[in-house]
């Protein structure tokens, strides 16, 4: 699998989304609130397609959130009555918040997009930040520095 220059820690990107708070279950007594970044999902769907045009596997961090491509491959997947093993893109964790893109149609088809969001109680604020390679961020630093 390969890691792409926009999966680096400390590079400079521009990260566009939502913080949502979402409750998480460490165990039955201990289910606190968490804040999340939701990543802008259409910049999220331009990287994927940016993979599914290259056709190689790729694992890495994206937004802050573990995210897989696999390319289309020959033969039905176990259990399926499809004629081939579609490419599929994944970003984040189902239990949590998770976005997915299979091309279930063909490569040269438009993809089928699913997003996991049941346990995000609410909405906080929009998110727009310059990382740095420091990991501040440049919305904050009026805040730090005064």
């Amino acid at each position: 699998m390969k890691r792409t220059k926009s999966s680096q820690p400390g590079s400079e990107r521009k990260i566009k989304g939502t913080i949502a708070k979402v409750r998480i279950t460490i165990d039955q007594e201990f289910r606190p609130f968490v804040p999340v970044l939701i990543p802008d999902l259409d910049a999220v769907r331009i990287f994927a397609e940016q993979l599914h045009q290259k056709n190689e596997s790729w694992q890495g961090d994206l937004f802050g959130w573990e995210a897989e491509y696999n390319p289309s491959r020959p033969g039905p997947p176990p259990h399926s009555k499809m004629s081939f093993t579609p490419a599929d893109f994944w970003l984040g964790d189902a239990t949590i918040w998770e976005f997915s893109m299979m091309w279930e149609y063909g490569d040269d088809k438009p993809p089928v997009e699913a997003v996991s969001d049941w346990n995000i109680i609410e909405e906080l604020q929009p998110a727009w930040s310059q990382y740095l390679s420091n990991n501040r961020c440049e919305r904050l630093k009026p805040h730090l520095e005064g």
